[in-house]
């Protein structure tokens, strides 16, 4: 059998970092090393016990989620760990600084226990997190968001195939690795591979990584999501 998937719990409430906890030990897949009352201590946590996985949330004292996951990532020590970032509300702003620091996505805070556990085996095998009702229309704002002045439309991206290009246009359209497989007559294992060559290919961390690649260089129109979710 393989190693738990270890994973480190950073929220100011007590009362939800004994449940995450408890719900985390629950799954025979899981393990939790520690727990972080504010920033500060989970990057220290997760330098300490470099866990494969944290739940950070958003909003805590001394330092914020956002930058103790920015510390994290940017560490070359604790790179290798993904973040999901909690949250309260659908439209917190601090998603879209989440994504920018490169969290691997964010759950509600009232998720299911099912979900809160599917999401972070989802997060750890390098697949995007799942919030359905959420995560497309953020990252599809996020990529929205203007950061300078206008440009000109960038270059088609080099050093792809035509398939991992089709691929990942359709990633950027927010399929499943199942609808991905349908809709090219693939196989879910080929997919799989091609994913994993998009990856490597252009550097992204995750699946939320390809979508922001695939709109920055025009594989689809803004709102093109909303219409195809």
């Amino acid at each position: 059998m393989s190693d738990p998937i270890r994973v480190l719990i950073a929220d100011d409430q007590a009362l939800l970092r004994g449940s995450f906890r408890m719900l985390v030990d629950s799954d025979p897949g899981l393990t939790a090393v520690g727990e972080a009352e504010d920033g500060l201590t989970a990057v220290d946590l997760a330098r300490t016990h470099r866990p494969d996985v944290v739940l950070m949330d958003i909003r805590m004292p001394r330092m914020d989620g956002v930058e103790a996951a920015s510390v994290i990532l940017g560490d070359p020590a604790t790179a290798g760990t993904r973040i999901i970032m909690l949250t309260m509300f659908d439209h917190d702003s601090y998603v879209f600084a989440a994504l920018r620091a490169g969290a691997s996505g964010f759950l509600l805070k009232d998720v299911t226990p099912n979900d809160l556990l599917r999401a972070i085996h989802v997060v750890a095998e390098g697949e995007s997190l799942l919030a359905p009702s959420v995560t497309r229309r953020l990252i599809a704002e996020f990529c929205r968001t203007p950061s300078g002045p206008p440009q000109e439309p960038p270059p088609r991206i080099t050093g792809l195939t035509a398939r991992e290009q089709e691929v990942l246009t359709l990633v950027t359209l927010g399929r499943t690795n199942a609808e991905i497989a349908a809709e090219l007559h693939l196989s879910s294992a080929t997919v799989k591979t091609h994913i994993a060559h998009l990856f490597r290919k252009l550097r992204a961390r995750d699946r939320v990584q390809l979508v922001i690649t695939g709109y920055h260089h025009g594989l689809v129109e803004p709102g093109q999501v909303h219409r195809s979710s």
